[in-house]
């Protein structure tokens, strides 16, 4: 499994523009290898809110396929065409491996 971690830090009310953003249907619901996508909020700290969200693969394959592709191509060239939103302070992206996982413990009846 692969999953892509992306981290914005928003002033303070604005995490709901990134969390609508990321909530509306899209495009990548519909590629090949899509698990799921996430959103967490952090309680605003300091006039800051931090959203995560994670966006997982079924495998590393299937992600460089959906960064090939031209749906996901397309989506970068208008994003560069607009004005980065002036309520974003900062943003990173991280792409990860999953190495181990943890499930509950069966109660034995």
């Amino acid at each position: 499994m692969m999953v892509e971690i992306k981290t914005y830090v928003v002033q303070e009310g604005f995490s709901d523009e990134i969390v609508k953003s990321f909530s509306e249907p899209g495009v990548v619901e519909k590629a090949p290898g899509f698990v799921d996508l996430s959103i967490f909020v952090q309680k605003p700290r300091k006039d800051e809110e931090e959203v995560v969200v994670m966006i997982r693969w079924e495998s590393k394959e299937a992600w460089k396929q959906w960064e090939l592709s031209e749906p996901h191509l397309e989506g970068h060239r208008k994003a560069r065409e607009q004005k980065r939103p002036e309520f974003i302070i900062n943003s990173k992206s991280g792409h990860y491996e999953l190495k181990a996982i943890k499930h509950p413990e069966q109660q034995q009846v």
